[in-house]
Formats: C-alpha cells, sequence, structure tokens
C-alpha cells in the first residue's frame, strides 16, 4: 500500500503547526535578556537530542512500515 503526497503532506504540515503553535499560544511581551551564564545546565541539549531521537524512530518506523508491504497476486 502506498502513502500518498497528501498524506505525508498533512503529515508534514501538522508537524509545523505542532512546533509553531505552542511558541505562539504562549507569546508575551518582550522579557529582558538574562544575564549570560558561564556554564549551561544541558537542558537545552537534551532536548535536542530528544527530539532527534523522536524523528529518527519515526522515520525507521516509516521505512519499516513501507518495507513490510507484500504484493498481492
Amino acid at each position: 500500500m502506498a502513502v500518498s503526497r497528501v498524506a505525508v503532506a498533512a503529515v508534514a504540515v501538522a508537524l509545523i503547526f505542532a512546533i509553531a503553535l505552542p511558541a505562539a499560544v504562549q507569546a508575551q511581551g518582550m522579557a529582558p535578556a538574562p544575564a549570560p551564564a558561564a556554564t549551561s545546565d544541558g537542558t537545552s541539549i537534551d532536548q535536542g537530542i530528544a527530539y532527534v531521537l523522536m524523528l529518527l524512530a519515526l522515520v525507521l518506523t516509516y521505512l519499516i512500515h513501507a518495507a513490510d508491504v507484500t504484493p498481492s497476486l
């Protein structure tokens, strides 16, 4: 069963909205910039790694399911 371009486009649009809308909903006035810190707590690095791993899992799941299709005779 082939995945149509419409389904791929719908997933792409949903992903863009999922990333962009929470930032727009929580938007507030301009806050003052925080003081520069000498060290980072690593939270943003951990979150970035988590996003990359989730995207990798999504791609692998898609590829496995796409390859699992058996031809009908």
